[in-house]
């Protein structure tokens, strides 16, 4: 199985209509359209019944003592976590297409609504939901897709990592809350074929090229 966009180039930069946040002179950042980038793919096994699919970041800094402070930086060699962007389950088997846009087209405070979401699809809470936990004007479920958002301080280039995943079952079983850890539980002993893209963003204006 292949999977590939017309949004960004595998091991390329991801454009900043797909993230959360662009580099901004005065403020370090401003808020972006925080669109869904194109995905497509080829090549699913005949047996597959449904699909789902995960975007993480694994560059997400483990401590947050420097992140985003003036005068300091985010060492490149500091351990990482993951960060999700997007849990998106349920997609139906014939579909072979995610059109740019078509599931987040905007930055939404307190996030967007779940975890229905559009093809009949299902659409789990991201990490946003616990980084803005302490924010009075942004905190809430963030369901969907929200993009790049790392450090503007950082001296670590982010990775965004799209896992598609052909699944034998068209919906996956699941009575908890949706997220990134409950989805891949239930695709235990379920997956056919996995397909990976990586792309690539930064907030830093000393890595931008």
């Amino acid at each position: 199985m292949k999977l590939s966009s017309l949004s960004f180039a595998e091991g390329g930069p991801i454009p900043g209509e797909f993230a959360f946040a662009v580099p901004d002179a005065a403020n370090h950042v401003t808020l972006s359209q925080n669109r869904n980038p194109h995905l497509s793919w080829r090549d699913a096994p005949e047996a597959t019944k449904g699909f789902a699919l995960i975007c993480h970041d694994p560059d997400a800094p483990s401590q947050g003592d420097d992140v985003n402070q003036e005068g300091r930086t985010v060492a490149a060699d500091l351990s990482r976590v993951e960060f999700i962007h997007w849990v998106l389950i349920d997609l139906p088997f014939d579909l072979r297409e995610i059109a740019a846009g078509a599931f987040s087209a905007t930055v939404t405070p307190r996030g967007k609504p779940g975890p229905s979401a559009a093809l009949g699809a299902r659409q789990g809470i991201n990490d946003y939901t616990a980084w803005f936990d302490s924010d009075r004007d942004m905190r809430g479920d963030y369901y969907g897709y929200d993009g790049p958002c790392p450090p503007w301080n950082d001296a670590r280039i982010h990775r965004y990592i799209f896992t598609l995943y052909a699944l034998d079952v068209a919906s996956l079983p699941t009575s908890e809350r949706l997220t990134a850890a409950v989805a891949r539980q239930a695709m235990r002993g379920h997956i056919l074929a996995e397909a990976r893209l990586t792309g690539i963003y930064t907030l830093n204006p000393a890595l931008i090229p």
